[in-house]
């Protein structure tokens, strides 16, 4: 019998600081700025883990990698440019919070003021070794749907 997802802990209600980018910030944070139009919401996973695992409502789908190799997107900072207005800022989400930050990174070397969401999408992995269980965009209860 699997195990409910546990319900996540609290994560700030500001940003915190990170090295290479504007910094880091809790999904309903990011959620709230998209809304009052303070933000873009980009999401970097692959048109794959969009289709499959499910997707934010209104978010601009830049893969940060491709796959299957995942390799870089080489289109990835010509397509950010013409998503996120000049002087906007950018959220960043990806699976687990990993990659966002590297797409928040290279964001920031483009001059966009940029963050990761924390957790990502599906969260981090519980003792099974199983995502959406432990955080997460989803589990947080933010607007997603599947397919």
């Amino acid at each position: 019998m699997n195990a409910p997802a546990s319900t996540p802990d609290p994560l700030p209600d500001h940003p915190l600081p990170a090295e290479g980018y504007a910094g880091d910030v809790a999904p309903h944070l990011a959620w709230r700025w998209v809304q009052a139009g303070e933000a873009v919401l980009v999401d970097v996973r692959t048109d794959a883990e969009r289709e499959w695992v499910g997707q934010v409502p209104g978010a601009v789908a830049i893969a940060w990698k491709q796959w299957p190799g995942m390799a870089v997107n080489p289109d990835f900072g010509a397509a950010l440019r013409s998503s996120v207005p000049p002087g906007g800022k950018a959220v960043l989400l990806c699976r687990s919070g990993v990659r966002s930050v590297a797409a928040a990174r290279c964001a920031a070397g483009l001059g966009i003021e940029a963050y990761n969401i924390l957790e990502g999408f599906e969260g981090a992995l519980d003792a099974q070794g199983r995502r959406g269980r432990v955080g997460g965009w989803r589990l947080r209860g933010l607007p997603w749907r599947q397919g």
